[in-house]
């Protein structure tokens, strides 16, 4: 079902176009009555593991040397 709503109303009932958009309607926002935008929902992706890879650095998960850890034990006095 297709419902046009001109801006004005879109303004005061966002909240409410976004539900019916959820629910499957399609909303068309107007301008001085003519068709400008329409509201449809967002396809749903799915997050895959490793969407990181080859933007991090690889000895950032290397072992730290030896010289690197020996400055983070605490000194004893």
């Amino acid at each position: 079902m297709k419902r046009v709503v001109n801006v004005a109303e879109a303004k005061a009932k966002l909240s409410e176009l976004l539900e019916a958009v959820l629910r499957g309607e399609e909303i068309v926002l107007a301008k001085r009555g003519k068709p400008v935008a329409k509201l449809v929902p967002l396809p749903e992706r799915k997050r895959e593991l490793g969407f990181l890879s080859g933007h991090v650095p690889g000895s950032f998960f290397e072992p730290l040397p030896e010289e690197e850890l020996e400055a983070w034990e605490p000194t004893s006095s």
